[in-house]
């Protein structure tokens, strides 16, 4: 049977930066082949047009699909059902799909979905991805636009329009596996520090929270999460029960990123670098310390192979945090060094020096 198809959920507020992140996404697959569907409300389809212009073969116009009643989780069976099985249905089937919601959508009834038996056995949710405005939420207002967002909400009758912001976010919170602080250039030293600890105290202990600027967040930390969130979902339930008020609304990210100013560390937040050591002799004992060097200096991807002792097959490690997946994917070339070799990413100012000593320890 093959093996299911990896899908991202994206979610976030209006003008977070859900679409820039994406877009960026798209301009740095690598070859990825990655569909989209996108939550819109109404009838500008503003998202699709911008993603559809990207004009990068790993998104072209049969990629992109647009649920165009607005709440994903309110038509579960009527529209998002049937737009996954369409595009399983290809002959060409993407490698991964990311689906963004829309501003007001709620993750957890979407998350449900993937549990349908029509899609169930052929895809799976490769993690939650919650995108917050850093300066907005260190401010108290949630949202760059409060007014837009309200005004977002009063374009659908169905919508709890009292519920407070802090609420719905709250819930964005709970359910995601990944939170970006977006705009972070915009942000002090301290601000940025504390807002990262507060977003850590209020999520689930596995969740990473990363920060970025115009949405730069590299592809493999952005996707291959691995989490299966549709099997997890008493860990991310809702905190407030809204009702309808999960209901989405039109998004455009875009016209509230104008005000960024491109630095040059915009693209030096997050950096990767490469540790070689000899054989290992106990690929259990090794993952162990490798879990714990990830733990201690907060590193977001480790990946690569290891020679065992007295073993002929390569040994794969993949680790999302903490968590670490190995395998023996292939037996060494006659011509390859039998050595150990990871590639660590992080945020910028890892330790390099220790990293690279308790790794070799």
């Amino acid at each position: 049977m093959p093996a299911k198809i990896p899908a991202t959920v994206v979610t976030g507020f209006l003008g977070a930066g859900k679409t820039t992140l994406i877009r960026h996404m798209l301009q740095n697959a690598n070859g990825k082949r990655i569909a989209l569907i996108i939550n819109e409300f109404g009838d500008l389809g503003v998202d699709g047009d911008i993603l559809k212009g990207c004009g990068d073969e790993t998104c072209s116009e049969d990629d992109v699909m647009e649920l165009s009643n607005g709440c994903i989780c309110c038509t579960v069976a009527d529209d998002f059902v049937p737009t996954m099985e369409k595009l399983l249905a290809r002959e060409n089937r993407p490698d991964h799909i990311v689906i963004e919601t829309s501003g007001l959508a709620l993750p957890q009834p979407l998350v449900r979905a993937f549990n349908w038996p029509e899609i169930s056995t052929q895809v799976t949710v490769d993690g939650v991805v919650t995108v917050v405005d850093g300066k907005a939420v260190t401010e108290g207002r949630f949202a760059h636009n409060v007014a837009a967002v309200d005004a977002q909400r009063k374009l659908d009758e169905n919508l709890d329009h009292e519920t407070p912001l802090s609420e719905l976010f709250e819930d964005q919170v709970a359910c995601a596996d990944m939170i970006v602080v977006n705009k972070s250039d915009l942000l002090s030293e301290d601000e940025s520090a504390a807002l990262v600890a507060s977003l850590k105290a209020e999520s689930r202990s596995a969740v990473q929270v990363v920060k970025t600027s115009m949405g730069k967040l590299p592809v493999d930390v952005l996707l291959g999460q691995g989490i299966g969130a549709e099997g997890d979902l008493d860990a991310r339930h809702e905190l407030h029960h809204h009702h309808h008020d999960h209901e989405g609304a039109h998004e455009d990210d875009d016209h509230d990123d104008h005000h960024h100013h491109e630095h040059d560390h915009d693209h030096d937040a997050f950096e990767s670098f490469v540790v070689t050591r000899p054989e290992i002799t106990d690929p259990k004992a090794f993952a162990e310390q490798v879990a714990d060097v990830i733990r201690a200096h907060d590193i977001l991807r480790l990946k690569g192979f290891a020679a065992v002792a007295g073993k002929p097959m390569r040994l794969t490690l993949q680790a999302v945090g903490p968590r670490i997946d190995s395998y023996f994917d292939r037996p060494f070339m006659a011509d390859e060094p039998r050595q150990t070799r990871l590639v660590v990413i992080g945020q910028t100012g890892l330790d390099h020096a220790a990293i690279d000593a308790a790794l070799k320890a």
